[in-house]
């Protein structure tokens, strides 16, 4: 799903047991968040978790709605704790009012499995973008949705604070690129694409 004015990507990952989870939950206004409660209740999903990229404003802006519908508190890489805590701060330079974010209370690492009905997604540990940031792959279904970290033909910005261009490269060579030429590659923003794709023909990191 495609929210917000930053037109960030929300994902909903679910399988045969109906056991689902969402991450980067960007909805905003109540247009956004029934849109997302009725898919929700439409395809019968359960949700279980509730995951962060990392803690742009953009990517968290349904923090609270998940946390009130569905008593989910959010779940992220400790080292996004201060992006986290300053997102106030930075929806005011965008005129948006964020309130009452909901604290995490468990983290996730480099290696970690979260686990949904019959299937899992590991955790890579991949700051560039911004310090903390993880992505989400499945190693059975070969996906992984990597938040701002790839995107096609391009990468995340590393001119925001914490922002590392050796940093990010280096990740996306050694974590993303290492995963196999044919994993779907779900971005924060824009279209899918493919490792195979990016290692060709993206033109600032290069396999």
């Amino acid at each position: 799903m495609v929210f917000n004015a930053f037109q960030e990507n929300t994902f909903l990952v679910w399988d045969e047991t109906r056991e689902c989870v969402i991450i980067d939950p960007g909805c905003e206004g109540s247009a956004e968040q029934n849109e997302l409660t009725e898919f929700i209740n439409n395809n019968d999903l359960k949700l279980v978790g509730h995951l962060y990229t990392h803690c742009h404003i953009d990517h968290i802006l349904g923090n609270a709605y998940v946390f009130e519908t569905y008593g989910l508190r959010p779940v992220m890489h400790r080292d996004s704790l201060p992006v986290f805590h300053s997102a106030g701060d930075h929806g005011k330079m965008f005129g948006i009012e964020v309130d009452g974010l909901i604290e995490p209370e468990t983290f996730l690492k480099e290696g970690d499995e979260v686990k949904f009905g019959n299937h899992a997604l590991e955790v890579l540990h991949t700051p560039g973008h911004v310090n903390g940031h993880i992505c989400f792959a499945n190693r059975d279904e070969k996906f992984v949705i990597v938040g701002d970290v790839l995107f096609r033909d391009s990468i995340g910005r590393t001119d925001l604070p914490t922002g590392d261009f050796d940093l990010l490269s280096h990740n996306i060579q050694n974590k993303l690129y290492t995963l196999g030429r044919d994993f779907t590659v779900h971005p924060g923003h824009g279209p899918s694409t493919t490792i195979g794709y990016e290692m060709l023909n993206n033109p600032f990191v290069k396999g």
